[in-house]
């Protein structure tokens, strides 16, 4: 275990950001203050709120991104591939919410097929993860076992009134920590034990803390997909597809061809199973109606993804979801209704 005074906290990022590009939560600048990654550069000042609007997901499944070119010449076609080597990149402050959001991209993006762009990404990712001493009353991550106060990744780190504690995981994370050594000392683990457990005991407490995965998972399927409570459920959605943009975990994009003029760009960008458009086909839309979208977004959260990736299922419990909807609608309040007994 090492630590660093926070006295120097600023030093310590300056100099870890002169050797490897350094990414960190930034308090932004609208009215509530919501706080976004952005490159570190001097003056920059890390914010210890709980959560970023959007999780790192960004930075290995950008939300656009360019596949492929094609320079047309006459009946000549030249593919171009963009994709230059990537740099390593150090991303600090992730919660533990969102490092296990990484475990369930990782589980479709790195399975065969493997998908080369995000795999570049992540072979190039440092993540330093930091513990939540105070989780707000949105989260829920201990529903999908998710240890606050053990936040994993290639460096773990707490910070406490005084000093930034650090746990080295990974041969990675002690790379990104080589520059900086001189400003670490080594230290005891006992202000970190009682923080991890100050830390579990807010999560006891949190009022999401008693939600249940029991009626959920892999063999829910037949129960679930007729139960007539979606349709009130989905009577109030707007489709308008912000829960799947703040979500950690979505992964859903489409594939489109643009004319430059003097060729075509192919890229991607991130889409949404909320949306009409989303899966429409030159036969039709396989999900007519809006209660169809909206179980379907669910369902997979909750039993399709489990189903297919050994019990675990694809919501971290961080909540975004639950701040953002406009009408208050989330998968707590799904779960909450499907998981009682339908005696109706």
């Amino acid at each position: 275990m090492k630590k660093c005074p926070l006295t120097q906290l600023d030093l310590f990022l300056s100099e870890i950001s002169s050797s490897i590009a350094l990414y960190l939560p930034v308090n932004g600048t609208g009215k509530d203050h919501r706080p976004m990654y952005v490159r570190y550069t001097e003056g920059v000042r890390y914010s210890t709120a709980l959560n970023a609007v959007r999780g790192p997901k960004d930075f290995f499944l950008p939300q656009t991104e360019t596949l492929v070119q094609f320079k047309v010449d006459g009946k000549k076609i030249e593919i171009i591939d963009p994709r230059t080597e990537h740099e390593d990149f150090v991303i600090f402050g992730v919660r533990a919410c969102d490092y296990k959001g990484l475990d369930v991209l990782d589980r479709v993006f790195l399975s065969d097929p493997i998908d080369s762009y995000y795999a570049s990404r992540r072979d190039h990712g440092i993540i330093f993860t930091m513990a939540c001493t105070r989780p707000a009353e949105t989260c829920f991550c201990s529903t999908f076992g998710i240890d606050p106060a053990e936040p994993m990744g290639d460096v773990s780190c707490y910070m406490t009134d005084t000093d930034l504690y650090l746990d080295v995981k990974t041969e990675k994370g002690a790379h990104a920590l080589s520059s900086v050594m001189h400003l670490l000392t080594d230290c005891d683990s006992a202000p970190v034990e009682k923080q991890k457990t100050q830390i579990r005991e807010r999560v006891k407490a949190l009022p999401l803390s008693g939600l249940s995965t029991d009626k959920f998972g892999k063999g829910t399927m037949e129960a679930l997909f007729d139960d007539p409570r979606w349709e009130s459920l989905s009577e109030a959605c707007l489709a308008c597809g912000t829960c799947t943009y703040v979500c950690p975990t979505c992964q859903c994009y489409d594939i489109k061809d643009f004319d430059t003029g003097h060729g075509i760009r192919r890229f991607r960008c991130w889409d949404s199973c909320m949306y009409s458009e989303f899966t429409k086909m030159s036969a039709g839309q396989p999900r007519t109606t809006q209660m169809q979208r909206f179980r379907q977004r669910f369902m997979h959260k909750l039993v399709y993804y489990p189903t297919n990736h050994q019990g675990m299922f694809s919501c971290v419990g961080c909540g975004r979801c639950l701040s953002a909807c406009p009408i208050s609608m989330n998968i707590v309040k799904v779960m909450k209704t499907l998981g009682e007994e339908n005696e109706l």
